[in-house]
């Protein structure tokens, strides 16, 4: 991934998340068994702790379905409706 690319810039500023932390989890889930639970489990918290961002466990269980069961939506409303808040 070149860490040039001014995509990693955007979302630094709108996430307050660095874009050495973001580069450091896409190389670690670059050969990932996206079917494993506790793969997944484990992804969520380190995101969820490198964004000071808190899941719920509704929500992290919401995103584990979605991901092992390959039902992961393909575009980002779809996705909103996962990641947002409850309403």
């Amino acid at each position: 991934m070149d860490s040039n690319n001014p995509f990693f810039d955007n979302i630094e500023k709108k996430t307050n998340v660095k874009k050495e932390d973001i580069l450091e989890i896409a190389n670690s889930v670059s050969n990932a068994n996206f079917s494993d639970p506790k793969v997944v489990r484990e992804l969520i918290a380190r995101i969820g702790s490198t964004a000071g961002v808190p899941v719920s466990k509704e929500k992290e269980e919401a995103i584990v379905k979605a991901i092992t069961s390959g039902n992961m939506p393909s575009n980002l409303t779809s996705l909103s409706k996962i990641f947002g808040p409850k309403r």
